[in-house]
């Protein structure tokens, strides 16, 4: 099939941008449209935030950045501007001065004496000493190196720079200030605590909370978001979705996680509408302590004929939970409320801009899985546009083995792969059960990877059962070793074309498929080998029901460390398997994916909504674009969406 539509956009650094399709949109009545735009509204009106989040310089900096690069009068060819505006797209991209993915600052191409004097031409009197201190933190090394530091033995919060606490306050502090509000919060239904709050020091020195809230932390842009939400609620499709933006904007007023808890529920329970939404602080990811949630907006429009796969496994989710090779203690006697759906993206906001997940399960409340259930997303059109993209890039004929390996990938195509995602998201995430009382962060830093390694296993062991061929959901029982390979591939080597030379893993679903690839390979090393051809070193699979075997024994032991909160053993398991690199290894796949010349990050521009307006001034239509520029984009977003 040929395709018109412009999947790519323009490169830079190790980052390929690309668009989306908004397949359904057009086809919208006027209702669903306006509610999809004042949706998408709400979902970039929490920018600023996220930008704040990540660095307490990420909004000054922004803004110093943005008037050199609209204000530069220089030669549009000199070395040290093309550099600069690198490096401010790399910024862009990361929502801050730290990358996306490996959390490591960004070094800039360009001169100090190129910042303050482009800067200078900014202010009409002396230089404000902000700027001094801003080009400190660009250019200094030494100065706050990592967004997110994950290294066992460390200070987490010390060492890390992002900005959900306060200077000064150590990670034994904050864990001992949260360990005594747990004290005294619902065991049965305990809150997430810290979830919105920055963690601050009192002037007498005890620690306090700074809610994000209505007016508190972030109450502007808060405000905004609440503003658009209202907007929207008048074009709800149901009475529920009415309920759950009143319950999420009541949260956004008063800060209060009792009220998240009841906005989680009534969320969940919100299957019926066409439209979906999520809104809020959301992941812990960006948190060294997984507590705190950095803020996310996002909407997307339900491809109906694509969900019945979706429907296909939660429909099933008990069964998948009964034959589970888990332990009897650790399985749900009833699976609740498990809904799944497959969705096209229509706006990506805040930690999902421009960098996105493909699958969403939510909520992340253990007790409302338990009691009431989860919703599940795969985002179709994401996907889709990463497939298209990856067609012909040799990554294949490069990593791949041998000829019937890459036949058996060709054969079987994306669908294992979606499978897969279905299985994670769906099913995995929402299995199991904690053990009566034990603390849901009980496994600390290690908690992200080891419930992303779960989600994994669930989905590696499961697409090997001959029930997804008895669904209808594979076309017969050779097709699950196609992810096989992919997913071994991809954890024992080419995912580390996304890490610098010298560097380790750090990112939680890096050092998830990393620890499933090691442990198999190290537990297995007659069914899982890595093997030297011509110089260059290769995934072999020799036997593939063992295979299996091994993914089932290792989602054995994840789940029981994480529904008996085996904090030493998550700690080893995660220590031994899913960080250290082979520098060796390493340097060789680096060199191998250069030569294609390909980027190992990809991202994505939004559509642009604007709504068309009759005689009388009433909106008659919504209209998307998607021809709209990468940095016109992103200037646009600061001028029109800045709260903070």
């Amino acid at each position: 099939m040929a395709y018109s539509f412009p999947w790519q956009s323009e490169r830079f650094a190790d980052i390929q941008l690309l668009r989306y399709e908004v397949p359904d949109f057009n086809s919208l009545p006027l209702r669903q449209k306006l509610f999809v735009y004042y949706l998408s509204e709400a979902a970039l009106w929490g920018r600023d935030i996220l930008w704040d989040q990540n660095c307490r310089h990420g909004l000054l900096l922004r803004h110093v950045l943005e008037g050199i690069y609209t204000n530069y009068k220089g030669p549009k060819d000199d070395a040290e501007w093309q550099a600069f505006v690198v490096y401010l797209k790399r910024v862009w991209f990361s929502n801050g001065i730290h990358h996306h993915y490996n959390c490591q600052k960004f070094t800039p191409g360009f001169s100090r004496e190129f910042f303050l004097r482009e800067a200078g031409k900014l202010y009409s009197s002396q230089l404000p000493s902000q700027i001094e201190e801003l080009a400190e933190v660009i250019f200094n090394p030494e100065v706050m190196p990592k967004r997110v530091n994950q290294t066992d033995g460390e200070d987490l919060l010390l060492t890390s720079s992002c900005n959900y606490y306060a200077e000064g306050i150590a990670q034994a502090e904050a864990e001992a200030f949260y360990a005594n509000l747990k004290k005294h919060s619902d065991r049965q239904h305990p809150p997430m605590l810290g979830l919105n709050s920055r963690l601050e020091r009192n002037p007498d020195g005890t620690l306090c909370e700074n809610v994000w809230r209505s007016g508190g932390l972030y109450g502007k842009a808060i405000d905004r978001i609440c503003e658009m939400l209202g907007k929207a609620r008048q074009y709800a499709e149901n009475e529920k979705q009415q309920e759950v933006i009143d319950k999420l904007v009541e949260f956004y007023r008063t800060g209060d996680l009792k009220t998240f808890d009841d906005y989680a529920i009534l969320w969940v329970g919100e299957t019926e509408g066409e439209i979906y939404f999520i809104n809020g602080f959301t992941e812990v990811y960006g948190d060294p302590l997984g507590l705190k949630a950095s803020w996310e907006g996002f909407a997307g429009i339900t491809d109906r004929e694509a969900t019945r796969r979706a429907n296909t496994l939660s429909s099933n989710a008990q069964w998948f939970e009964n034959h589970s090779p888990v332990d009897s203690r650790f399985k749900k006697k009833e699976c609740r409320g498990v809904s799944a759906r497959i969705i096209n993206a229509a706006i990506l906001g805040g930690d999902l801009y421009p960098s996105s997940a493909i699958g969403i399960n939510l909520p992340n409340s253990n007790w409302i899985r338990a009691e009431y259930g989860s919703k599940s997303v795969t985002i179709s059109n994401l996907t889709h546009a990463y497939n298209i993209v990856a067609k012909g890039s040799g990554m294949r004929e490069e990593f791949v083995i041998d000829a019937e390996t890459r036949q058996l990938l060709d054969k079987y195509g994306d669908i294992p792969d979606d499978l897969h995602t279905d299985l994670h998201e769906c099913l995995g995430h929402g299995s199991g059960q904690l053990l009566p009382h034990v603390d849901a962060d009980a496994l600390k830093a290690y908690g992200s990877t080891i419930e992303e390694a779960r989600a994994d296993l669930f989905g590696l062991y499961y697409i090997a059962d001959p029930k997804l061929v008895e669904l209808g959901l594979l076309p017969d029982g050779e097709a699950y070793k196609s992810q096989y390979y992919s997913y071994l591939m991809n954890g024992l080597l080419t995912q580390m074309v996304r890490i610098e030379e010298g560097s380790q893993l750090e990112e939680a679903h890096m050092r998830a498929r990393a620890l499933i690839s090691r442990w198999a390979l190290a537990n297995y090393p007659q069914t899982v080998q890595i093997v030297e051809s011509g110089g260059k070193h290769y995934v072999r699979i020799n036997d593939y029901g063992m295979l299996r075997e091994a993914f089932g024994s290792l989602l054995a032991e994840i789940q029981r460390i994480k529904s008996e909160g085996d904090y030493e053993a998550a700690r080893q398991l995660v220590e031994h398997f899913g960080v250290k690199l082979d520098a060796t290894l390493h340097h060789e796949i680096l060199q191998r994916y250069h030569r294609l010349r390909l980027a190992p990050f990809k991202g994505f521009i939004n559509p642009k909504y604007e709504p068309v307006l009759d005689e009388a001034g009433d909106i008659r239509d919504v209209k998307a674009s998607f021809d709209e520029a990468y940095d016109a984009q992103m200037i646009r977003y600061s001028q029109q969406y800045r709260a903070l």
